[in-house]
């Protein structure tokens, strides 16, 4: 777990902010690009590529950058994202203790034909890849799918380390992604990487769930109680670890979150729990969106990126 101090963040972003920004996002890219090459080297017995996170991880991005890498050297690889493995809502069948589906269960997915799926996909045999409407909460058709020899295939899913869902790893690369860092503040207090997570998820949730601030709080605990119980388990499977924490995020999101936190404090009983978000803000400088380049990982959140999610 990596340390750094706020005072350091505001130093490189005060002196020179588009240079911190490139530097940020270039020591990312060079880790990805890492482990794609790594990846390269065992395609021919490992054509299978399982990548994990908790939500808000940056999952999405780091599978489409390995992807991009992969693809540039010359080997296809096809992303797909577990979630479109959903059961339909009729056939769920795991609940929570107010009888509301348990969506941060490994039993929402349909495992069987999950792992029937990645069989046939080493095989190279064809296969029909489910779509999954959340709004309707049902699946809304399928795409064909036959990997070709020398081709990859990226599983990306907050269970894709789960050996219950997705099998054994003998044909698989497996890659876990998260924040890994803690920021140090003013007065000592060390500000946890789910907060950071969870900054990203307010502005996502906001601007592309339909969901406010609050019903996002009202959702940590039983998201964090799925991470401790169904994701943190695995993460010794992974044969890669990658901190997604960009130093400039604070500065970032400052802008966009301050005035949700604000009222937030004021309206929001169990705040409490959430205070350090609000510290880290007030004791971050304030940088602007449009330094940010459209391939960096925090445009999963904000928006403006140029990969399709």
């Amino acid at each position: 777990m990596n340390i750094i101090d706020i005072k350091e963040l505001n130093e490189r972003i005060e002196s020179s902010p588009a240079e911190y920004i490139g530097e940020c996002c270039d020591s990312y890219n060079e880790v990805c690009t890492m482990i794609a090459e790594t990846i390269a080297g065992t395609a021919s017995e490992r054509p299978i590529i399982l990548l994990a996170g908790p939500s808000g991880s940056g999952k999405t991005t780091s599978a489409l950058k390995i992807e991009a890498v992969l693809d540039k050297m010359g080997m296809e690889t096809h992303t797909i994202s577990m979630d479109n493995y959903f059961l339909p809502k009729h056939l769920v069948q795991v609940f929570d203790k107010n009888n509301q589906i348990d969506y941060e269960s490994p039993l929402r997915i349909d495992i069987p034909l999950l792992q029937e799926h990645m069989i046939k996909i080493a095989n190279c045999e064809p296969v029909d890849v489910p779509y999954f409407d959340f709004v309707t909460q049902d699946r809304a058709g399928s795409r064909k799918l036959c990997r070709k020899k020398g081709e990859l295939v990226l599983f990306e899913g907050i269970h894709a380390l789960n050996p219950e869902v997705t099998g054994g790893e003998d044909i698989a690369n497996c890659i876990y992604v998260s924040v890994r860092t803690r920021i140090k503040l003013a007065d000592g207090q060390l500000v946890h990487p789910k907060l950071i997570r969870l900054m990203r998820r307010i502005i996502r949730d906001r601007n592309y769930r339909n969901r406010c601030p609050a019903e996002t709080l009202d959702m940590f605990e039983s998201v964090q109680k799925g991470e401790d119980l169904y994701i943190n388990p695995y993460k010794v499977r992974s044969h890669f670890d990658v901190d997604t924490f960009h130093g400039f995020e604070p500065a970032l999101y400052k802008p966009l979150l301050e005035d949700d936190i604000r009222a937030l404090r004021e309206t929001y009983e169990p705040f409490e729990e959430f205070l350090p978000i609000s510290d880290l803000l007030n004791g971050s400088l304030t940088v602007s969106e449009e330094l940010v380049p459209p391939a960096a990982l925090s445009r999963e959140f904000i928006g403006g990126s140029c990969f399709e999610y």
